[in-house]
């Protein structure tokens, strides 16, 4: 993922709503959001290494409805720093499809990966295991909780103010308070349509991040199209207190190719 924005009231009917963008290149293959075979998965799959950049996971125990059960979710952006790229680093994506496998605490699981971060490439982690939401900035290796209200993270550390994180969050918030909370049968299609806008940030707004200009520029839309690198997929994800809702919107290099609506249930 490379742009994600979510809302979290834990005393809501709807406790967690999340908006992300996957940014990657169109040769890459992946597999559209899906239940993944004799696992608890629905994610969607990046096929060269095997894991997954956004996926929620229905496991047994309490979560957010005593006696209820749980659900867990990971989401990972990486963090822009050509520098300190190295082609030979495992893959990021077994971060999240490890987690959502598992069973220990979100807390938990980022103290035992402080120690073994800095094996990555650098990333941005999101994490909730059914009680508490988590975010990680492996450049830092730092663990904290999200506090309630709106956070956002794309390629840099939680909440830095590139032109699409802030175009992004205001419109969303603008989305929720519009559809009156997160009841309204549409929200998805509202939030879908915002992550669909591909206006590029005015030149003085850049940020300045390693890459060629004419390339900042491309990246700097909340849809990003180039010629061989885009955007991917588009989701969303509400956690009720009775199931999961995932919208998904695949695209490739000529453009929409499919969407996927699941629906976990607690009960």
């Amino acid at each position: 993922m490379c742009l994600i924005t979510l809302s979290w009231q834990p005393t809501h009917k709807t406790p967690l709503i999340i908006a992300a963008n996957r940014d990657e290149f169109y040769a890459r293959p992946a597999q559209p959001l899906q239940h993944w075979p004799g696992q608890r998965i629905l994610a969607g799959k990046d096929m060269q290494a095997g894991g997954t950049w956004l996926g929620v996971a229905k496991t047994g125990g309490t979560g957010l409805v005593p006696g209820a059960g749980c659900v867990r979710l990971a989401a990972l952006t990486n963090y822009r720093d050509p520098s300190r790229h190295s082609p030979d680093a495992p893959s990021r994506g077994r971060i999240t499809t490890t987690f959502l496998q598992g069973s220990i605490s979100a807390a938990a699981y980022l103290q035992k990966l402080s120690s073994t971060a800095h094996l990555y490439n650098p990333f941005n982690l999101i994490l909730f295991d059914g009680q508490q939401l988590m975010g990680f900035e492996s450049r830092h290796a730092r663990a904290f909780e999200l506090p309630i209200g709106i956070s956002s993270v794309s390629n840099a550390d939680f909440n830095t103010p590139w032109p699409k994180l802030v175009r992004l969050q205001q419109d969303f918030e603008k989305a929720l308070a519009t559809k009156h909370g997160t009841n309204d049968p549409h929200l998805d299609n509202e939030l879908l349509r915002l992550l669909s806008n591909d206006a590029i940030a005015p030149d003085a707004e850049l940020p300045q991040t390693g890459v060629a200009f004419d390339k900042e520029r491309a990246l700097s839309a909340v849809f990003v199209r180039t010629p061989d690198y885009g955007t991917r997929a588009s989701s969303v994800v509400s956690i009720g207190l009775h199931g999961a809702d995932v919208t998904e919107r695949s695209f490739d290099a000529h453009g929409f190719t499919a969407e996927v609506k699941e629906h976990l249930s607690f009960g």
